[in-house]
């Protein structure tokens, strides 16, 4: 067979899954509804080639995991004899530990790969070196730059492939965010959500999330830094779809207004150091304060994925007891240990299924 129509083959059987949606059913069906829904062989890149079922069923394997090994100390070796290669461009503290530890809780092998020891696209082509790991390991989770490189590593490799952050998603934080949001609501359709800050990766993921979550989103960026045109177009339809709200502004106390939740991230990314000086004057009036809440809901929370810098929110709102913070970073390593369960075994759930 010649080479393209094999890498066009492999990525073809990899994606072909064939799914119901109903966009009139919600969490509320009960566990039935989502029984049927299998990830297995999928690869996670993006949450917007997942459909609100498929989501919501990564939030009950990961709530489900929590569950049970943490709080009934059960070990479930689901991974026991499989490998997980860890390829990391840009360094990380919570992607790193959640994933590593996470997949060697489960019994598995974690085997991380820095740029020093492997250097994609240099010493060796992605698609070598996709298919080289598609023989050695049963999945990878890549942190990259570009993520073209990641939808290179996708079309050759016959094994799921994670993503662990790129330039233009962030999908495991958005899990991690809305499992914090599930436990401390109680549920997750209805909220509001409000980002106040860059038009970033975080943000694209929560753009092709919320509104499959029945979750309302409200943006504020200062002009220049607005998400990516093709990410708005697809959000305002996802919104459309699912009957949410989606405002976007150059406002913060706009955005923050009638919201459940602020959230923000790093105003300066990795690689965008030589920009620090013209984006920390850029998002004056962006930074989170006690100020900002008070024209949130009466129970409003903050979240940031970390690290975080002082002029992105205060103190006095970061160690606040309305600060999620600590078991949003917690929650990285339970939905990255759901995504991964999910992606390779055929695992369900023991407990019911939470309301969304």
């Amino acid at each position: 067979m010649p080479l393209n129509l094999l890498s066009v083959s492999r990525s073809f059987l990899k994606r072909l899954k064939s799914f119901h949606y109903d966009p009139q059913r919600g969490f509320s069906s009960g566990s039935a509804s989502l029984s049927s829904v299998s990830l297995k062989g999928r690869s996670c890149l993006t949450l917007k080639d997942f459909s609100s079922d498929e989501i919501k069923r990564l939030l009950w394997v990961s709530g489900d995991l929590k569950h049970q090994i943490k709080h009934e100390k059960q070990y479930l070796p689901l991974l026991q004899g499989k490998a997980i290669a860890m390829i990391f461009e840009k360094r990380s503290t919570r992607t790193r530990m959640s994933t590593e530890t996470g997949f060697a809780l489960l019994g598995g092998h974690p085997c991380f790969l820095t740029s020093q020891d492997i250097h994609l696209g240099v010493n060796e082509s992605c698609t070598d070196t996709a298919r080289v790991l598609s023989g050695l390991c049963n999945i990878i989770l890549a942190r990259v730059y570009s993520h073209a490189t990641l939808e290179e590593l996708d079309r050759e490799a016959s094994i799921p492939i994670i993503n662990g952050l790129s330039d233009l998603y962030h999908p495991i934080q958005i899990l991690a965010d809305f499992l914090t949001l599930q436990e401390h609501y109680g549920y997750l359709s209805g909220l509001t959500v409000s980002w106040i800050g860059d038009g970033n990766n975080v943000l694209h993921s929560f753009m092709m999330t919320a509104a499959k979550l029945g979750v309302h989103l409200k943006v504020a960026t200062p002009k220049g830094y607005e998400p990516d045109k093709s990410v708005i177009e697809e959000a305002q339809k996802l919104s459309k779809q699912h009957g949410t709200q989606l405002v976007l502004t150059s406002d913060p106390m706009e955005a923050a207004h009638g919201s459940n939740v602020l959230v923000t991230d790093t105003w300066v990314s990795m690689g965008q150091e030589e920009e620090k000086k013209r984006r920390l004057k850029d998002f004056q009036g962006y930074q989170i304060t006690m100020q900002t809440g008070n024209v949130a809901k009466p129970d409003w929370t903050f979240l940031h994925c970390l690290p975080r810098k002082m002029e992105e929110v205060d103190d006095q709102v970061f160690y606040s007891s309305r600060s999620l913070v600590f078991p949003e970073a917690e929650n990285r390593k339970w939905t990255i240990m759901g995504l991964m369960v999910s992606l390779l075994t055929d695992y369900t759930p023991q407990i019911s299924m939470p309301k969304i």
